[in-house]
């Protein structure tokens, strides 16, 4: 059996562990079960999520995907893209051999008296904390003049310790709103990254859970993966919030709580 974990608010929030996940990766994985940690989190480079699950005793090489990944599946390799986004989606962009401008590079184009914005194929817009007016200027201005709108994600939060904040979805919203053009979306739970996941696991994809914290993203997520859904109450929903009808296959405390479930 595979287990497709989710990130921010299953393992972390922000670089505070959450506490028992890395236990719960060990158990599940001396239980026999493979577990695939697959992330909207576009920001930080696929080596760097890797480094940080490491250094909490908990190692992932090879076993992290992200809506960076599910991105760069959607450009094609030589297409000129704007980047509002982070280096994550920077370096899968580039390894997918496309040509990348970042919006923070192109000050001023496109404005009266100065130069002019080069064409672009693609927009695509991801978690980053840089974003502002002039970004959403120059994203509103290549996709009115035809490029294609992307969004690594439409989450429009992103849990931390304090609280929520602002996530790669609010930030898509106002590029959606200024051009006037519906964004396709690559993470979860659409199609990009579905396909990638069941890519990436193969014959592995047979028998699976899904676990993560949100009912929009992941829990629709595991409904197009056709996996039961696990939802930890450790990051956007928390206990007292109220749930679906039908409500998710299982709901427990934490990451360590459905561990003991699947591994007695």
């Amino acid at each position: 059996m595979t287990v497709v974990c989710d990130l921010d608010g299953v393992i972390w929030l922000a670089d505070q562990v959450i506490a028992g996940a890395a236990p719960a990766i060990a158990r599940l994985r001396a239980g026999g079960h493979r577990v695939l940690f697959v992330t909207n989190n576009s920001f930080s480079p696929v080596g760097e999520v890797e480094t940080k699950l490491n250094a909490l005793g908990i190692p992932a090489a090879g076993d992290v995907i992200t809506s960076a990944m599910a991105s760069a599946s959607l450009v094609a390799a030589g297409e000129h893209v704007l980047l509002l986004g982070g280096p994550g989606a920077n370096d899968e962009l580039t390894r997918a051999g496309a040509e990348v401008v970042r919006a923070e590079a192109l000050v001023g184009a496109g404005e009266l008296g100065g130069p002019p914005l080069p064409a672009f194929d693609v927009v695509v817009v991801g978690f980053h904390r840089t974003f502002d007016y002039d970004a959403l200027r120059l994203a509103t201005l290549a996709v009115r003049a035809g490029a294609r709108l992307i969004g690594t994600n439409d989450d429009a939060t992103y849990p931390t310790p304090t609280g929520p904040i602002p996530g790669g979805g609010s930030i898509l919203a106002s590029v959606r709103t200024g051009a006037g053009v519906e964004p396709v979306v690559a993470g979860k739970p659409y199609a990009a990254m579905v396909n990638l996941v069941l890519s990436v696991l193969g014959s592995d994809g047979v028998d699976l859970w899904a676990v993560g914290d949100r009912l929009d993203t992941d829990g629709r997520f595991a409904a197009a993966l056709g996996a039961p859904f696990v939802l930890v109450l450790t990051g956007v929903t928390r206990p007292g919030d109220s749930l679906p009808d039908p409500a998710p296959a299982l709901v427990v405390a934490d990451l360590a709580a459905f561990a003991s479930h699947l591994v007695p």
